[in-house]
């Protein structure tokens, strides 16, 4: 694959101070023998063939802009550039050119770009300003020459500048445009092009303040519209004088102010329509335009804010019913370019602004606005309205609480926009797109605040769901009446996807209101009716909102979901889908899956319950066969509570005790007095909690057999389990009555002298449910304050050698000899 680092296109600078494309290619650095140094080659990425063979020479002033360009001059009048697709491409070249010369790379320029002498560098330092020719007809070309050729030096740039600040020489040669005009010398007007062309490249504030007053803009329009590259003049200043016209919806009586919003409008035309697109090599120069342009927006915004006789004016008629549609639509406009306008605003100005608004009554405003039928005022309302809410939405939530109490449901704000949302005739969508995230925002508690006095959160959420959530549902409730959804065209599934996403978004986030909602309404059975859309993308939109349900493990919901029988939509979905290997099939195994693992005891046992038939020949994966054991462990807990806590006691315990426990029950065994013990009598335990070790022990022994008897069930399938992750057809797993029988009748048959014993079990080597006889140990079984644990004592082999014997002999269960060894 080619390096797009060094993918490069190689600039020259031509006689007219223009940058020829010499072509394109990849760049290289290396010794040159011919050269005699290190070098930078650049093969066209076409052919192959030599752009560029340049040696770095050690004295050469190279120049890196902008991250991806390196400028620099061979000789008095041939410069070059090379531009870089990539900025690392541009960095690794850099640091070769650097290296050859000695220079840090971090700097953007290797040596002083000013050639002259000492002498004349502070000659030139000291005078203040570039020499012009005089601004005659005959020396058009002379001065354009002049401007041309300071652009490339930052030195004879600000020169240039200074002396065009000084002179008043931009008036002067306007007077030579209209010279020109009258006498239609075409090549004065194509050098007064390139001046003023080139005067916006110098970048000067102070410059634009001139060329942009009054009584020189049209005139700097009017020498841009000789462009030489064109062979037709352009037609800009007719345009603006004729064309386009300044509305004003309501009398500005500022005359600075109106000049402003007039200087603006042209500037930025001149930005936009007249100046041609800057080259990579000009971008920055324009940078102070730009700021320009800004800055005049700020103070517009200012001298507007600051009106209050005009902003009056303007919320007025905009609520005046006497106001015709053609003039409401206008006002609405003008509204909404003045919030746009704000945003170039500093923080704490565009606090100041809102909160302006918000005193002359934009929310007031807003909603008789979108009230009416025009479509085109409810989508720029729609515009101001977003941009009220994402700088303030506590501003907007205590807004429509307060309308709340004197205005009925319908006709509340926030109504509006769900109904806009609902209504919104584009196929797409994209206007309920919009409303859906703004909804979103209002009803999110994250940007909710709580103070000592009073909770947002609370009291908008309590107000959201009496007042709003009927009418953000209707639509779902309406198309779910029955099995199916009555209406499956793309649209409404778009709509309802839309409301489900903002449904799915509250029951992540409110909890309370939303359960009590979802639950009350019978939302979620609504919900699963889409389940059977022919849109997958809906019927994904109510999975994923009982799956957000189900995550939240919730019990109130789990009862809710088990009494309603609300899987069932599911696995008809599931089984409806087939052998389909889609999203839909890897999100319904998604949600079961999570049942098993979170282990969801009611949702597991509902799921079995009623649904296993249908889902038990399901093999190629393992979720429901696993659903299956679950349910099992958990009502064969059910069926022995003593093998329950035996089950907690040896997880918590690990088999060992506390040690303060071993040693105080040493210490009571050698402070027995031995003659007060008969020969052959059991040891009794120091615990008042166990009465006989036959209690513990066939618990544990019938516990550890059914253990392990699983553990040998779990190998077994998966030893059956094919590579390719199905399960073995001619291989099922039974879960009958006969499993729990068979698993009984074997620990019987294991406590037994005797009886062959499997592998781990109780009575085997190894078991910690039995004493072994292969080893000198013997297990002491004891409880401290309730607690049972299981220990081994070592170091006891002489001793015990005798009674191992004996013990062969007897045939009681090892359980009724144990003893206690110190």
């Amino acid at each position: 694959m080619t390096d797009t680092r060094r993918r490069v296109k190689v600039y020259t600078l031509n006689e007219d101070r223009q940058w020829d494309d010499r072509g394109t290619g990849h760049v290289s650095s290396g010794y040159v023998d011919r050269l005699k140094g290190m070098s930078l080659l650049v093969r066209a990425e076409s052919d192959g063939s030599l752009l560029l063979e340049s040696k770095i020479n050690p004295n050469t002033a190279y120049q890196k802009q902008q991250d991806t360009l390196i400028v620099w001059s061979e000789a008095e009048n041939y410069d070059l550039a090379l531009s870089f697709q990539e900025k690392a491409g541009c960095d690794e070249i850099w640091e070769k050119i650097c290296q050859v010369q000695g220079k840090d790379p971090s700097v953007d320029i290797t040596q002083d770009l000013v050639d002259e002498s000492e002498e004349e560098r502070f000659e030139d330092m000291s005078s203040p300003g570039l020499e012009l020719p005089s601004c005659e007809l005959s020396r058009l070309e002379e001065i354009a020459e002049v401007v041309a050729s300071s652009l490339p030096s930052p030195l004879r740039r600000e020169k240039l500048a200074l002396s065009l600040e000084n002179e008043g020489y931009i008036k002067k040669l306007l007077e030579l445009f209209h010279v020109c005009e009258d006498l239609e010398n075409i090549e004065g007007l194509h050098h007064l092009y390139e001046i003023v062309k080139g005067i916006f490249l110098l970048n000067r504030t102070a410059l634009f303040e001139v060329m942009f007053s009054e009584d020189c803009i049209m005139d700097i329009i009017g020498c841009l519209e000789y462009d030489p590259s064109l062979s037709v003049q352009r037609k800009h200043r007719e345009f603006l004088t004729k064309t386009a016209k300044f509305k004003e919806v309501i009398p500005i009586s500022d005359p600075e102010l109106k000049q402003k919003i007039h200087q603006t409008y042209r500037v930025q035309y001149i930005q936009d329509v007249v100046l041609p697109t800057p080259s990579v090599f000009e971008e920055n120069m324009l940078s102070t335009l730009h700021s320009f342009i800004f800055f005049n927006k700020v103070e517009i915004v200012g001298m507007l804010q600051e009106d209050e006789k005009f902003l009056t004016e303007l919320f007025a008629h905009l609520t005046d019913e006497a106001t015709d549609d053609e003039k409401r639509q206008e006002l609405v406009n003008f509204l909404k370019e003045f919030c746009a306008f704000s945003q170039t605003l500093q923080p704490q100005n565009r606090d100041a602004f809102f909160k302006t608004l918000s005193n002359m009554g934009i929310l007031p405003a807003l909603e008789v606005i979108l009230g009416m039928d025009d479509t085109q005022v409810r989508s720029a309302a729609t515009d101001i309205f977003s941009y009220l809410v994402e700088y303030n939405p506590s501003m907007v939530r205590e807004f429509v609480m307060q309308e709340s109490q004197q205005n009925d449901d319908d006709i509340l704000l926030i109504n509006l926009i769900i109904e806009h949302m609902i209504c919104d005739t584009d196929p797409e969508l994209g206007g309920a797109v919009q409303l859906t995230g703004l909804l979103r925002t209002l009803v999110d508690p994250d940007n909710m605040l709580a103070t000592t006095s009073k909770t947002e959160k609370t009291e908008f959420l309590g107000f959201f769901y009496k007042h709003c959530m009927h009418v953000l549902t209707a639509p779902l409730l309406a198309n779910t009446t029955e099995e199916k959804p009555s209406k499956d065209d793309f649209q409404t599934a778009q709509l309802l996807a839309l409301i489900l996403e903002l449904l799915t978004f509250c029951v992540e986030h409110h909890t309370y209101h939303i359960k009590n909602y979802i639950i009350n309404k019978d939302i979620l059975r609504r919900v699963l009716v889409l389940m059977s859309s022919v849109h997958s993308f809906l019927a994904l939109c109510s999975l994923r909102f009982m799956r957000k349900i189900v995550g939240l493990k919730d019990e109130f919901y789990n009862r809710y979901i088990v009494k309603s029988f609300l899987f069932e939509p599911v696995v008809k979905a599931f089984l409806n889908n087939g052998s389909r290997y889609n999203l839909l099939n890897s999100a319904i195994i998604e949600i079961f899956e999570y049942v098993r693992v979170e282990d969801i005891k009611s949702l597991t046992a509902h799921v079995i319950e009623n649904y296993w038939k249908a889902l038990e020949d399901v093999e190629y994966v393992q979720t429901f066969k696993g659903l299956k054991l679950r349910y099992d462990q958990q009502r064969e807990r059910q069926d022995n509570p003593k093998l329950d806590s035996m089950r907690s006691i040896l997880r918590n315990h690990r088999y060992r005790r506390d040690a303060r426990s071993i040693e105080d029950e040493e210490e009571m065994w050698f402070n027995t007095d031995e003659d007060d013990l008969e020969d052959g009598d059991p040891m009794v335990l120091p615990s008042d909690k166990i009465k006989n070790i036959d209690d513990l022990n066939d618990p544990i022994s019938k516990f550890m057999e059914r253990k392990k008897l699983k553990e040998s069930e779990e190998k077994e399938v998966l030893l059956k389990t094919s590579l390719t992750g199905r399960q073995s057809s001619s291989f099922k797993l039974s879960f009958s009555g006969g499993t729990k029988t068979n698993l009984t009748s074997q620990s019987t048959a294991s406590s037994l002298p005797g009886s062959p014993s499997p592998p781990g079990s109780p009575g085997s080597p190894g078991s910690p449910g039995s004493v072994s006889k292969s080893t000198p140990q013997t297990a002491a079984i004891t409880t401290k304050g309730g607690l049972v644990g299981l220990v081994d004592y070592p170091d006891d082999d002489e001793d015990d050698d005798t009674e191992d014997e004996e013990e062969k002999e007897e045939t009681l269960p090892l359980s009724k000899k144990a003893r206690l060894g110190s």
